[in-house]
C-alpha cells in the first residue's frame, strides 16, 4: 500500500495544477464557477454491496490489484450485479492527476476502458522523468481508446476541472480518514489491499446479511 501525507499530497496536488500541461502550449480552459465532479461507477446502482475503492493512476500497488483482484471482483461480483463499485481517484503527483484527466477524457462510456489501460500499462506511460513525455504517453492510451488530440489537449488545460478534481480528492480522504491506496470501502468498512479470495469472504458475508 503506497502510503498518503496529508500535507505532502496536498502539496503536491497544488503542484501539479501549476505546471499541469508543459507538452502543451495552449492558453488554459478557466471557469467562473467550479464545474462538478464525478466518481465513476460500473454494476447495478441496487447492488447489496457497495465497494468505493480509493486509487492512485501512479501507485504500482494499485496496478497490481487491478491486474489480480479487480478482474476477478467484476467477473464474479461487479457484472453479475451482485456489487457496485465506484473508483476514487488519489492524486500522489501530477502524473496521476493528468492520468485521472485523461481517463475523464472520454466520459463514463470510456472511463473504465482508459482506466483499465493506464493501470495495465503504468510501468510503460509513467516511467519516464520527462514530464513532456508522459504527456505523449498518456495521449497515446487516449489515442487507443478513440480520443482525438483536440479533445485531450482541452481535458489537459482545463484547469478550473483539474482544480475541482483536487478539491474533491482533499475532501474525499479526509472525511474517511484514508492513508495509503489501494484502500477499499465495503458497504462503508474500511479496509486495506487484499488479495481476491479475502475479498471474497467479505462480500460474500455482507451478501448473506
Amino acid at each position: 500500500m503506497m502510503k498518503l501525507n496529508r500535507r505532502a499530497m496536498i502539496a503536491l496536488a497544488a503542484a501539479a495544477t501549476a505546471a499541469m500541461t508543459p507538452a502543451l502550449a495552449q492558453e488554459t480552459t478557466t471557469a467562473t464557477t467550479a464545474p462538478a465532479v464525478t466518481d465513476y461507477s460500473m454494476g447495478s446502482a441496487d447492488a447489496k454491496v457497495k465497494i468505493v475503492e480509493y486509487a492512485s493512476f501512479t501507485c504500482p500497488h494499485c496496478a497490481n490489484f487491478h491486474a489480480t483482484t479487480f478482474k476477478d471482483l467484476k467477473r464474479d461480483y461487479i457484472d453479475t450485479g451482485k456489487v457496485h463499485f465506484t473508483l476514487r481517484e488519489v492524486y500522489f503527483d501530477r502524473y496521476g492527476l493528468w492520468a485521472a484527466l485523461i481517463a475523464r477524457c472520454g466520459g463514463e462510456m470510456k472511463y473504465f476502458g482508459i482506466h483499465d489501460m493506464l493501470f495495465d500499462k503504468q510501468t510503460e506511460w509513467a516511467a519516464s522523468e520527462n514530464p513532456q513525455q508522459v504527456v505523449e504517453n498518456l495521449k497515446t492510451i487516449g489515442r487507443a481508446a478513440g480520443l482525438e488530440d483536440a479533445a485531450m489537449d482541452a481535458c489537459l488545460n482545463d484547469t478550473a476541472n483539474a482544480e475541482a478534481l483536487i478539491k474533491q480528492f482533499q475532501t474525499n480522504f479526509e472525511a474517511d480518514g484514508v492513508e495509503g491506496t489501494p484502500t477499499l470501502f465495503i458497504n462503508g468498512a474500511k479496509h486495506g489491499n487484499m488479495g481476491f479470495e479475502d475479498l471474497k469472504t467479505i462480500i460474500e458475508a455482507e451478501l448473506a446479511k
